[in-house]
């Protein structure tokens, strides 16, 4: 683990702080590499997964270096999925892989279909 990191209790913890560690899973899978900026929508999911307390990087993360991981998300989305069309239907299994990338990776918070 790096150095400069502190353990917060999960209440503790907000969007837009960042890992300072891979976190893992009650099994020891792979949750969310080393250097990720939390959002609500993954923070609300750590329950799921039997995570109470986070490995965060003491230093938060500026408004600026946020903006610039999540460009970096959408950049890297774009090239992964460049040779897919995402307003076409002939391809859907492809286009739903790559909704819920885009909504993981970009913290988009999902709504029920039905209020």
């Amino acid at each position: 683990m790096a150095s400069n990191y502190h353990q917060l209790a999960l209440a503790e913890v907000r969007p837009g702080m960042v890992l300072s560690d891979v976190l893992l899973d009650v099994q020891g899978h792979v949750l969310l590499p080393q250097g990720t900026v939390l959002t609500e929508a993954m923070l609300a999911l750590m329950p799921r997964h039997g995570i109470a307390v986070l490995p965060i990087v003491k230093d938060e993360v500026s408004p600026e270096q946020a903006a610039a991981t999540l460009d970096h998300h959408e950049a890297r989305i774009a090239h992964l999925f460049r040779k897919n069309d995402a307003d076409s239907d002939n391809d859907w299994a492809t286009a739903t892989l790559r909704r819920f990338v885009t909504d993981f990776r970009l913290g988009v918070e999902e709504t029920p279909e039905h209020e």
